[in-house]
This record gives C-alpha cells, structure tokens and sequence, in this order.
C-alpha cells in the first residue's frame, strides 16, 4: 500500500510540473515553406509563410499572399504557439500551429469553405 501511495503521488506531482521554458517567439522571424496537400498521399503543394517581426505576444506577416491579422503568440506551456486570421473573397480562414523541433504544424479552419485542414512547415 506504501508503494502504491509513494507512486500516486509522484504521478500526481509530476502532473502539476513546470514545463520548460519556450523558446523566443523571434525564432519566427522568416520565410516558412508550407506544405498544404490535402491529404499525406497528395501531390506536395507548397504556399508561403512569411513573418516579417515579432513583438510581445504578437506577430506581423504574411499568409499565402494574405496580410494576417489578429495574430497571437503564447509560449506558455513550453512550446511556441501561434494563431493568425486571413481572409479572402470566402471568408475569413482561422489558423492556428505548434513549433515543434524546428517544425510548425498547423490547422486551418476555413470558415466560409466549410472545410480544416492540416499544415506543416519548415524555415527556408
């Protein structure tokens, strides 16, 4: 019973641990190459990300040739993370991603083409 309660509260402990700290947002800074196929066995089909600064909690840049707005950094949980609007004649596109070993990975939800669809990318 002593072993059990000892390992209870390691997990228990270790569940309320501190995660690393992130790394610097400006670690963004830079021209992503997107990789947008539809599905893992689509032909590649590649757009750009591009972020030109950084400040505080908030980015500025582009988005397949789409200025971004609303854009938010959180780097509170260890990672880098963000979420950016663009938008076009159908509406507005909700995007959100994770920078992961040097990768970003991202959903879009385009609302107005009823569709969400996964991203990923890599600095050029």
């Amino acid at each position: 019973m002593k072993l059990y309660l000892a390992v209870a509260a390691t997990v228990a402990l270790s569940a309320c641990a501190v995660p690393p700290p992130a790394p610097e947002p400006s670690v963004l800074v830079g021209t992503w190459r997107v990789d947008l196929r539809p599905r893992p066995d689509a032909p590649a089909y590649y757009q750009e990300l591009v972020v030109r600064s950084v400040s505080g909690k908030s980015f500025e840049g582009t988005f397949y040739g789409a200025p971004v707005s609303q854009a938010r950094i959180n780097t509170d949980w260890g990672a880098v993370r963000i979420a950016f609007v663009t938008a076009d004649v159908s509406g507005p596109y909700n995007h959100s991603a994770v920078l992961t070993g040097g990768k970003l990975e991202g959903l879009t939800n385009a609302t107005g083409r009823d569709f969400l669809s996964y991203w990923s990318a890599v600095k050029q």
